[in-house]
């Protein structure tokens, strides 16, 4: 392996108070709740407007948009929940005979109370809230509070409003950052407690995630976007170039690399970033993310290539390879793959269906991204009767006395039919 550019870590670019600035913002939101809500609010996004977006400013804002772009949206929304519904119904209740008089299962329940945050951003992101509302409705939660920030006109804007209104939110809130995570977490005078918080965010709203789990749930903590795109000569250095920047533009800490066999698809591809760079306006976060954050690698071998990608463990991992889908068996830590040059990572992140709220930072080497299955409990149950008692009591009673349980083995033994118990004194 040959680094033909090197990026710095993410981990050196983060400043050392954004855990105890998050931990402040915490406490003053439980201690104050709606009042510290506002403080935060008015400090960091200079809002001072209600929390809660009424019904009226709900219809007044969707009045805006054209019936083009509320098209756009529900057919992101439908994708959204089609994949969902079809990933659910993977799920089924499991009852079932495990010896006789033994009876197990389990059944699958929605998670109640949903929090979803939707970041701002630098741009309105269309499919964002559905990516996060959707499944949830789809798993069947009964309350679904979004958040998003109050960064257009002093609202949310009139687009994300409306994705989250057609996904299924009940109550939405136009507060950003770690405060509508500790809102959500801790609940206030106006933002309803909730039982977990999913959806991305900026480096305060992953570590507020991070510091309120436990109290609820979390989808994953996902950071800055990442992209690597794996290719050997076969590929078009173009394609490549523009797959990388698409997602460089995320963030100025997003992470654009490219794992290739070829040096010569490495100089051309690093050809491309700089030719279309020019073309970018000015202020795209896409500049500083390539400059700090890209990098090309050369690999010796297709299995050195595949050895990176594991070891990567990238949030989008796209295969620019002849044969790509022949290395599915060979690849496992991703938080989500594209097979074949023509598969962007920009249609799952608009509207292919899968969705695009993925594990960053190497996550991917123990979790899968956001779906369905992260709104839902699989609930285990048991009835034990007859012969079923008597093998289960006689095999408890005698493992609790050889572990000194004596209220374990007389919870077992009091089952056992013509059994003398003993009480401990």
């Amino acid at each position: 392996m040959e680094f033909l550019k090197r990026a710095q870590t993410y981990e050196q670019t983060l400043s050392h108070d954004v855990e105890q600035t998050v931990k402040e913002i915490i406490a003053t939101v439980r201690t104050k709740g709606d009042e510290g809500v506002k403080e935060y609010e008015k400090r960091f996004s200079h809002s001072e407007r209600p929390l809660r977006v009424s019904e009226e400013e709900i219809e007044r804002c969707l009045n805006t948009l054209s019936s083009d772009v509320k098209e756009l949206i529900d057919r992101v929304v439908e994708r959204i929940s089609a994949f969902s519904q079809a990933q659910l119904d993977c799920l089924v209740p499991l009852e079932k005979e495990f010896g006789p008089g033994i009876q197990m299962g389990h059944r699958i329940v929605p998670i109640e109370k949903v929090g979803a945050y939707v970041p701002g951003g630098r741009f309105p992101l269309l499919s964002s809230g559905p990516m996060v509302v959707a499944p949830a409705k789809v798993a069947g939660a009964k309350k679904i509070v979004a958040c998003s920030p109050a960064n257009f006109e002093g609202g949310i804007h009139p687009a994300v409003l409306y994705g989250l209104v057609k996904s299924g939110a009940t109550d939405i809130f136009a507060i950003g950052g770690a405060q509508a995570i500790a809102a959500m977490a801790y609940g206030t005078e106006s933002v309803p407690e909730v039982d977990i918080i999913a959806g991305p965010g900026n480096r305060f709203v992953a570590e507020a995630k991070r510091q309120v789990f436990g109290k609820v749930g979390i989808d994953l903590i996902a950071g800055p976007s990442e992209v690597m795109v794996f290719a050997d000569d076969s590929a078009d250095p173009k394609k490549c170039a523009a797959d990388l920047l698409a997602q460089a533009e995320h963030d100025p800490f997003a992470r654009a690399i490219i794992v290739t066999t070829s040096r010569n698809l490495a100089k051309q591809t690093l050809t491309e970033i700089e030719q279309l760079l020019q073309e970018f306006s000015p202020t795209s976060p896409a500049h500083e993310s390539w400059l700090n954050f890209g990098e090309v690698i050369y690999a010796e071998s297709l299995q050195e290539g595949i050895d990176i990608c594991n070891d990567y463990a990238i949030e989008h991992l796209h295969l620019h390879i002849k044969d790509s889908r022949l290395l599915m068996d060979r690849l496992h830590n991703y938080g989500s793959l594209f097979i074949d040059s023509d598969s962007s990572v920009v249609f799952s992140d608009k509207v292919s269906g899968t969705n695009h709220t993925l594990p960053t930072n190497k996550a991917a080497r123990y979790t899968g991204g956001l779906w369905v299955g992260s709104y839902v409990k699989v609930m285990t149950h048991q009835q034990i009767t007859g012969e079923g008692v008597q093998y289960l009591a006689s095999h408890a009673a005698k493992q609790s006395d050889i572990e000194g349980l004596e209220g374990h083995r007389l919870s077992a033994a009091v089952r056992l039919t013509n059994h003398e118990i003993s009480i401990p004194k």
